[in-house]
């Protein structure tokens, strides 16, 4: 994954692959989602590829959550009870 940042104003695009259809694509930032969890297990971001429609889940290393939520991506931090 990497990140684009055009300008000042315009959103930060994000290069993403799909495992399923192999497209290759850039999204806004808004298209993911990010889960920030106890463990490097429950720590991934998501998006639905816009070529194959399906939900794609990643794990998301320290750099990888440093970069989205550096752009803006929506984050959801997950707590154990």
């Amino acid at each position: 994954m990497t990140t684009t940042m055009a300008g000042a104003s315009a959103p930060v695009l994000f290069k993403a692959a799909c495992p399923d259809c192999r497209g290759r694509f850039e999204l806004a930032s808004d298209a993911f989602r990010l889960a920030i969890g106890a463990s490097r297990r429950t720590t991934f971001y998501s998006f639905t590829c816009p070529d194959c429609r399906r939900a794609v889940r990643r794990p998301a290393g320290e750099r990888i959550v440093e970069l989205l939520t550096g752009g803006g991506v929506r984050t959801l931090r997950l707590h154990t009870g």
